[in-house]
């Protein structure tokens, strides 16, 4: 079996993404702080999980490792401007680290998931010979990340990075801090839809599923048509206005019920557009999953119970909630318990 090493493994593309390469007959070591839960991802024979933090990785853990993504990360712009130091650490110099030891291991090749957002907000459709204008700790990060990685690159160790679009979609580590599945909740839920005008403003896409099956890809791939290459990943660049009306009618259709949408604001005028033509033909990929299926799959987890809003799936919130345990824990912990020592 080819061995794959995920870090990040139990986050919102992680816990997708491991079952994915499982179903494909991967051995897969999941690497993971664990933040949201160890019940993320599934129990398998050829699954190990090792709870670690990525910037202290040792050497040993890449032995017999054919393959590694990188996908761990703060993962929002709301975070990592919080969070400013451990951005730059994981984000960037751990993720380059983790490059370097798996390269001197010899492993075969690395993936890193970056983000489309590092292109700023720009005229025109970015491909991946545009200019990158990271406007946040986040996306800088990620920009330092790729070109630290993509400088490893050689012929007996193959990188590719994709900047992946706005991702959205049901994922056992949900999130509903991302724009189309915060959305669908919030029409859901609150019978309506605010939208900040005038709604002309662009926003790239993709489906959970659709960026695993990417990642999948990239393990087989020629190495000549991805080694050393970014690839821009999404399904299309929507105008926000056209997505709250995708959104408000899949919902409307699903409950019965009509669903508006209330703008609000003055005009955004944020906007950017990008290409997916070089992953397309690359790696002969096209998307399976439409907004009309990620907002079905939302919807029938809250109509199930599966799903319900909880501070974890909001990414920042979480984090914080975490920090401010830590104090009252550490403030009163002796003896290494609480009641019990």
């Amino acid at each position: 079996m080819q061995h794959v090493l995920v870090t990040g493994a139990a986050g919102y593309i992680g816990s997708v993404l491991v079952p994915t390469l499982l179903k494909k007959d991967y051995k897969v070591t999941a690497v993971d702080r664990f933040f949201f839960g160890n019940d993320r991802l599934p129990e398998h024979e050829a699954l190990t999980c090792i709870q670690e933090d990525t910037r202290k990785l040792k050497p040993s853990i890449f032995e017999n490792v054919d393959y590694v993504i990188d996908l761990v990360a703060i993962s929002n712009d709301p975070s990592g401007e919080l969070f400013e130091s451990a951005t730059w650490q994981i984000n960037f110099e751990g993720r380059v680290r983790t490059a370097e030891l798996a390269k001197a291991a010899g492993v075969k090749r690395y993936i890193l998931p970056s983000s489309c957002s590092i292109y700023g907000f720009q005229e025109g459709v970015a491909d991946e010979q545009s200019p990158t204008n990271p406007l946040t700790v986040y996306a800088k990060a990620n920009e330092k990340a790729e070109k630290g990685v993509l400088a490893l690159s050689d012929n007996e160790f193959v990188v590719s990075v994709i900047r992946q679009a706005t991702i959205f979609g049901y994922s056992p580590r949900m999130r509903l801090d991302l724009a189309i599945n915060g959305m669908t909740y919030g029409a859901f839920v609150n019978k309506k839809l605010p939208l900040m005008r005038d709604g002309s403003q662009y926003r790239p896409m993709l489906h959970v599923q659709d960026t695993s099956d990417v990642m999948s890809l990239l393990l087989t791939a020629d190495s000549d048509k991805i080694n050393g290459q970014v690839f821009n990943v999404g399904s299309q660049s929507y105008q926000l206005g056209e997505l709250g009306k995708t959104i408000t009618e899949t919902v409307s259709k699903k409950i019965n019920e009509d669903i508006p949408i209330e703008w609000y604001g003055d005009p955004d005028k944020r906007s950017y557009r990008v290409s997916f033509d070089k992953v397309h033909d690359a790696l002969n990929w096209k998307p399976n999953y439409t907004v009309e299926d990620g907002c079905l799959e939302i919807i029938n987890k809250l109509q199930s119970g599966e799903l319900q809003k909880r501070t974890d799936n909001i990414t920042l919130d979480w984090y914080q909630e975490l920090v401010k345990w830590q104090k009252i824990i550490k403030s009163v912990e002796m003896y290494d318990g609480i009641l019990d020592i």
